[in-house]
C-alpha cells in the first residue's frame, strides 16, 4: 500500500484541503460548547444516537453515581452484549468480552477515552494490563455495528468510549471519601475553574483473595481553551500509578476445595505499573454543522510484574518438594494434590518487565452537504500511529529477588496508517451509510539476545454498510453489516527466532468476520425507552487461545459463528403514572444461543489441529445468558435506592466442553489443574442508597456488592479465579 506511505503529508494537508473546499459561514458565538461535545463522544446526544445504524448504550453520570459502581466491570454489565469478568477484585484489569468473544485481557474490544485510543498498544499488543478507575469518567458509551469502522483498528466486537467531564469557566468541585471491609479506602476529588479541571483518585483494597492488596493513584488534568469564536483547544495530561501484590495464577481444583476461594499463597508476587499520557485536541467549526477535529496523543506505560507462578501448571518452583505420606511431590504436584505450598521455599522469581511507547495523530472531519440533491453527512479521517515495545524477562534466584539473568530481550515496533470515510445519504426518513476503512501496518521484531531481526506488513480494506429508518419521532429501525477486523500482535505475526533461525513471518491471518445486526430503538412514552437487537457475527478467522492448559497451545485460529439477541431499556413508572415518587426499572439482557466453532482450530505455529475444537462445539467463555436488572426508587426527599441483580449463565472453560474437571476428554496430566470444566451460572445481588437533602451540598451513601456472599468461579484460564466476596462500603460526598 504505497499510497499510505504518504499519509503523514496527507495528515498535514487535510485541514487546508477541507477549508479550501468549503464556504465557511460566519462564526457561531456558541461554537465552543458544540465543538467540545463532538470531539469527546462516540454516540453524541440522543438525537445523534438515533442516526447510528448499530446498537448503542449510554451509561450516564446519574446511573454511575446512584449505583456507586465499585469497578468498571460493574458499570459495563449494565450494557447488553457485554460480558465482563472479574480478576483481582478492584477492577484494575477488566476482561471485557463482546457478544460471546473471549473476554481475556479485553483483546476483542476497542477502548477509547474521549475518542482517543486508551490501550497502551492498540495495534501491536491489545491486552489490558492498565485501566483507569471508573471514577474518572462522567459517562460510558458502547457502540456496535458498522459505525465502528470510524475508529479501528479493532472492529470485531465493540467500541467502548469513556468520556471525562468537560471543564467550565465556573468554579466546580466534588470531593468524596469512602471506606469498607477488606481494607477498602477511596478518596476522590474533582476541582475546576477557568477552563481547567483536575481529577484525583486514591484507592486501597485487600482484593478478592489473600495476598492481593492493591493501591492506585490517578491524576487527570484537562483544559479547555477558546482560541476564537469557532476554535477550541482541549489539553489532557494524566498519570496513573499502581502498586499491587497480585499473582497471575489461579487455584487448582484441590486448592479450591481444601482452602476456599480466598486462598493465595503467592505473597512474593508484585505488580508495579506507571502510565503517563497526554493529548491535544484542536477543534475547528467552519460551517453550521461542519467540524474538523485533530487529535495528537502520546503515552508511556511501564510495568514490572514479578511472580513465582503464572499458571497452576507452571513448573518454575518444581525444585521445591513436599513429603505427603510416603510420596515426594514437587511444587506443581503438591498444588494438584491440595497441599499448602510455601513460595518462600522456592528460590525463583521471574520478572516480566515491559515498556510501551505509543503516539499518533488523527484528524477527522464532519461535513454536511447536498450532493445528488440529498441530505448528506460525510465523516472521514486519517491516522498515523507508532508503537514501540521493550520487553525483558529477568530470572531471580531468590523468592524476593528483583533482578537476575535475562532470558528475553525483545524490541517490537509497529507503524500503522489508516484512512476511513463514511457518508450518510438521507432519503427523507430513510438514511443509508456506506463506508470504507483502510489499515496498513508494518511490523518489526528484534531479538536483542540473539541479534535476530524480522519484518512483516499487513494491509486490509474494510467495507461497511448501515441504514436507519425513522418510523416517527419515537421509533427508529436500524440495520448494518460490516467486515470485522483485528490485526495480529507483533509477537503473533513474527517468530522470536533462535540461534540457528532468523525471525520469520508466522502463518497467521488477521481476525476477520462479517458482522450483521438489525434492531429497533423506541421511546413509546417519555418515561419508557428500549432497544431490541438481533445479531450474527460470522468469523472467517477467529484467533483464540481457549485455555492455556492442555498441550500449551500458544495460539490458534479457525472459523466461528456467534448469533444472539440483545434487549435493554428503562421504565420510569412514577412518571408514567404521574406520582411524586418515581419507582423505575432498568434491564440489560443478552441471549447467545449460538457460539460455536465452524471447523477445527489449528495451531498458528505448526498448523496442527487443536484438541477439542470439533465442529459445532461451543466456544469457551461464551455464557448463554447475561442479565442485569435494577429496581430503583427516587424520592422527593433526595433519596435514591437501587437493588440490582446480575445473572451470568453457565459457560465452558475449554474447547473440550468438559462439564467436570475430571472429564475423560481432558488430557490426563491436566486433570485437576483448575483450568478445565464448566463454570456454573451465578446470580449476584448489589444494592446502593444515596441521600442528599434538597438544597444541601452533602450526599451520604452506602452500598453492598454481592450482599448474599455468593461463592462462585469467574475464570479458569490460568486456574480457578473466584468472584469478589461480600463488599460493604459507605461514604460521604461534598459538591460545591
Amino acid at each position: 500500500m504505497n499510497l499510505l506511505k504518504s499519509a503523514p503529508w496527507a495528515l498535514a494537508l487535510l485541514p487546508a484541503a477541507v477549508l479550501a473546499q468549503s464556504n465557511p459561514t460566519p462564526p457561531k458565538t456558541d461554537a465552543p460548547a458544540a465543538v467540545v461535545l463532538g470531539a469527546v463522544t462516540v454516540l453524541g446526544d440522543e438525537a445523534a444516537s438515533d442516526e447510528l445504524p448499530g446498537a448503542t448504550t449510554l451509561i450516564d453520570q446519574a446511573t454511575l453515581k446512584q449505583s456507586r459502581v465499585f469497578t468498571t466491570n460493574e458499570a459495563l454489565r449494565k450494557a447488553p452484549g457485554v460480558n465482563v469478568r472479574d480478576e483481582e477484585g478492584l477492577g484494575l484489569r477488566p476482561n471485557i468480552g463482546i457478544r460471546g468473544l473471549n473476554p481475556t485481557r479485553s483483546t476483542k474490544v476497542l477502548l477509547l477515552e474521549d475518542g482517543i485510543p486508551l490501550a497502551y498498544a492498540p495495534y501491536g499488543d491489545n491486552a489490558s494490563y492498565y485501566h483507569p478507575p471508573v471514577t474518572r469518567f462522567e459517562r460510558i458509551e458502547v457502540l456496535k455495528g458498522s459505525a465502528m469502522n470510524q475508529y479501528g483498528p479493532q472492529t470485531i466486537g465493540a467500541v467502548i468510549n469513556y468520556v471525562t467531564p468537560t471543564p467550565t469557566q465556573e468554579t466546580q468541585g466534588v470531593f468524596s471519601v469512602a471506606g469498607g471491609n477488606r481494607g477498602f479506602f477511596d478518596a476522590q476529588g474533582r476541582f475546576g475553574a477557568n477552563g481547567l479541571l483536575l481529577d484525583f483518585s486514591r484507592k486501597i483494597s485487600d482484593g478478592a483473595r489473600d495476598n492481593t492488596d492493591s493501591k492506585l493513584e490517578d491524576f487527570n488534568l484537562k483544559g479547555l481553551f477558546e482560541l476564537s469564536a469557532n476554535q477550541t483547544l482541549v489539553l489532557r495530561v494524566n498519570q496513573y500509578r499502581e502498586e499491587s501484590n497480585v499473582t497471575y495464577t489461579g487455584l487448582t481444583d484441590a486448592e479450591y476445595a481444601n482452602f476456599g476461594r480466598e486462598y493465595n499463597p503467592f505473597d512474593n508476587d508484585t505488580f508495579d505499573a506507571t502510565r503517563y499520557g497526554g493529548s491535544v485536541t484542536h477543534e475547528l467549526s467552519f460551517g453550521s454543522d461542519d467540524l474538523l477535529t485533530t487529535n495528537v496523543y502520546v503515552s508511556h506505560f511501564t510495568r514490572d510484574w514479578w511472580r513465582q507462578s503464572s499458571t497452576t501448571t507452571d513448573t518454575q518452583c518444581n525444585a521445591t518438594t513436599y513429603t505427603v505420606g510416603d510420596q515426594t511431590l514437587n511444587f506443581q504436584q503438591a498444588r494438584f494434590a491440595g497441599v499448602a505450598v510455601d513460595p518462600d521455599q522456592c528460590n525463583s522469581a521471574q520478572g516480566r518487565l515491559r515498556d510501551y511507547y505509543t503516539y499518533g495523530v488523527e484528524p477527522r472531519v464532519r461535513i454536511t452537504h447536498a450532493s445528488f440533491g440529498l441530505d448528506n453527512e460525510l465523516v472521514a479521517g486519517l491516522r498515523a500511529h507508532r508503537e514501540t515495545q521493550d520487553r525483558i524477562q529477568e530470572n531471580a534466584t531468590t523468592p524476593q529477588g528483583r533482578g537476575g539473568a535475562r532470558s528475553e530481550n525483545n524490541k517490537r515496533e509497529l507503524t500503522a496508517y489508516a484512512a476511513f470515510a463514511q457518508n450518510r445519504f438521507g432519503f427523507g426518513r430513510l438514511a443509508v451509510t456506506p463506508g470504507l476503512r483502510l489499515e496498513s501496518i508494518d511490523y518489526t521484531r528484534r531479538n536483542r539476545l540473539l541479534g535476530r531481526e524480522g519484518e512483516e506488513s499487513l494491509s486490509q480494506l474494510i467495507p461497511s454498510l448501515g441504514a436507519t429508518f425513522a418510523v416517527d419521532e419515537r421509533y427508529t429501525l436500524f440495520a448494518s453489516v460490516h467486515e470485522g477486523f483485528a490485526p495480529p500482535r507483533v509477537e503473533d505475526i513474527l517468530s522470536n527466532g533462535s540461534a540457528t533461525a532468523d525471525i520469520t513471518a508466522v502463518e497467521i491471518d488477521a481476525e476477520k468476520s462479517i458482522n450483521a445486526e438489525a434492531g429497533v430503538r423506541a421511546r413509546p412514552f417519555d418515561a419508557l425507552r428500549f432497544e431490541l437487537v438481533v445479531f450474527r457475527n460470522d468469523f472467517d478467522n477467529l484467533i483464540s487461545v481457549g485455555s492455556i492448559a492442555g498441550g500449551g497451545v500458544p495460539l490458534s485460529q479457525g472459523e466461528a459463528l456467534f448469533q444472539g439477541v440483545e434487549l435493554s431499556g428503562r421504565a420510569d413508572l412514577g412518571k408514567l403514572i404521574g406520582w411524586s415518587v418515581n419507582p423505575f426499572v432498568e434491564l440489560s439482557y443478552t441471549g447467545l444461543p449460538t457460539a460455536r466453532s465452524e471447523g477445527a482450530f489449528t495451531r498458528a505455529d505448526n498448523g496442527a489441529v487443536v484438541p477439542g475444537t470439533d465442529v459445532s462445539r461451543r466456544l469457551p467463555y461464551a455464557p448463554r445468558h447475561l442479565f442485569t436488572g435494577t429496581l430503583g426508587y427516587e424520592l422527593p426527599l433526595g433519596i435514591t435506592a437501587r437493588l440490582e441483580a446480575v445473572y451470568i449463565g453457565d459457560q465452558y472453560a475449554d474447547f473440550f466442553n468438559a462439564r467436570s474437571p475430571e472429564d475423560t476428554a481432558i488430557p490426563t496430566a491436566s486433570r485437576g489443574s483448575g483450568q478445565f470444566g464448566e463454570i456454573d451460572d451465578v446470580l449476584v445481588w448489589n444494592a446502593a442508597i444515596n441521600w442528599r437533602r434538597p438544597g444541601s451540598h452533602w450526599t451520604l451513601f452506602a452500598t453492598t456488592k454481592n450482599f448474599t456472599d455468593e461463592d462462585y468461579i469467574v475464570d479458569r484460564t490460568r486456574g480457578i479465579q473466584t468472584g469478589s466476596p461480600r463488599l460493604i462500603q459507605a461514604g460521604i460526598e461534598y459538591q460545591l
